[in-house]
């Protein structure tokens, strides 16, 4: 069976009609939107002969025997944010899909191919991200606060596994699909501009962005705004909106593509009549560097300790969560570079700001390299995500040139 990248768009599409409406993708993990989204995957891959099985994570799994166990992964996620893009997540498995089409219409392959759904990338239902793939990778430390988390009406994140089959102690029993594992791909969309901005349709990334996040609470004292000088006021937004500056400053004097974000800001006692009390922010800071990163946060540190002094106010720290940048597989780089060269013309290396399920494959110590396919506008997690039609079909021919390329490297040993 020849590749049709076309093919690949036209099934897009039709997810997106299927789990979709006029606010855009409604496929959160854990729901009946999510199952019917994996049904319909299934149904698509029946006719290709592959097994079919779901792990103890709730990965969705699809598997081409080959004349050696040794294993490809090719992999993504179909779930989605609320209201989300069509193309998030659902490219890398609906591209993975076709490859995996070509690859079984040409025969028994040298080495075992397998396509894997991850469960639950984004995070949107319960607030935390790469389940089904930190399971796998042996990473999820977090179980007892797994068991805790609840959705916005009350159900406990434990009881809704449940209800889709997943035993929670157990999940981390989904490792054993990673044994036979030589090497990982993974399509996505850049979900930045860089790519748009460049006039260029692909790009190979090098890894994912080190993160630290962290809560920074100001404690000043509310006082009446009518009749408290300005220069008597001990205000913790004030000092807040300070940092909040800094923090650009900072990731500019960085460079390397540093990014830090305060993404929230609640006050108390939030009324209009009062100085603020009370500010808690919560700061998101991310590079490929470790080391850079480490001294973007110092810096930060530092920056909202000399603001509190200068608001007369207090400042404390505390650390939500980190992750270490992950660099991906050098070799595999090149042979990623090779196939989108082919294919477009031209390659660029970018690191993904965004986390990704590649990620926690490469943690576990699989080979693994991600290409990127541009966004137009660099928008996702919107109905207003897209790609243009001809990038999404020079993707799934890139992604079926590295697979190519990736097996003959596996079958040599």
């Amino acid at each position: 069976m020849p590749l049709e990248p076309g093919r690949a768009v036209a099934e897009l599409g039709e997810l997106r009609e299927l789990t979709g409406d006029d606010d855009g993708a409604q496929r959160v993990a854990w729901t009946e939107t999510w199952v019917i989204a994996k049904e319909w995957l299934s149904g698509k891959l029946a006719p290709v002969g592959v097994e079919e099985e779901t792990d103890e994570a709730g990965n969705q799994w699809f598997t081409l025997r080959g004349a050696s166990e040794r294993a490809l992964l090719i992999g993504g996620h179909i779930d989605s944010v609320p209201n989300g893009g069509w193309l998030d997540g659902a490219l890398n498995v609906v591209a993975g899909a076709e490859v995996l089409r070509r690859i079984a219409g040409d025969g028994t392959p040298p080495v075992t191919v397998r396509l894997v759904s991850w469960a639950d990338e984004e995070g949107a239902r319960f607030g935390r991200s790469l389940f089904g793939s930190s399971a796998a990778s042996g990473t999820m430390s977090d179980q007892d606060e797994i068991r805790e988390r609840t959705d916005a009406g009350g159900i406990r994140w434990e009881d809704a596994l449940r209800d889709h089959g997943v035993v929670l102690d157990r999940a981390l029993e989904a490792g054993r699909q990673l044994e036979h594992a030589t090497a990982y791909l993974e399509l996505h969309i850049e979900q930045g501009p860089v790519l748009e901005s460049m006039e260029l349709p692909l790009g190979v990334v090098l890894g994912t962005f080190g993160v630290e996040r962290h809560q920074i609470t100001f404690r000043g004292q509310a006082a009446h705004a009518g009749s408290t000088p300005m220069d008597k006021r001990r205000d913790a937004l004030a000092a807040a909106a300070k940092l909040a500056l800094e923090i650009r400053r900072i990731a500019a004097r960085t460079g390397g593509g540093a990014v830090c974000t305060m993404g929230s800001c609640v006050t108390r006692p939030g009324i209009v009549t009062s100085v603020v009390e009370t500010c808690t922010v919560l700061l998101d800071q991310r590079h490929l560097d470790g080391e850079k990163l480490a001294v973007m946060l110092q810096e930060a540190k530092e920056a909202s300790q000399l603001f509190a002094r200068e608001e007369d106010v207090e400042v404390e720290w505390e650390r939500v969560w980190r992750i270490d940048p992950i660099l991906f597989d050098e070799s595999l780089i090149e042979l990623a570079d090779e196939a989108v060269t082919e294919v477009a013309g031209r390659s660029h290396r970018l690191p993904s700001g965004p986390l990704h399920d590649a990620a926690e494959v490469a943690r576990a110590g699989v080979p693994t390299v991600m290409l990127f396919v541009q966004s137009l506008r660099g928008l996702s997690h919107t109905k207003l995500e897209d790609t243009k039609p001809e990038h999404l079909e020079l993707s799934v021919t890139a992604l079926d040139r590295l697979a190519a390329k990736t097996i003959d490297r596996v079958a040599a040993g």
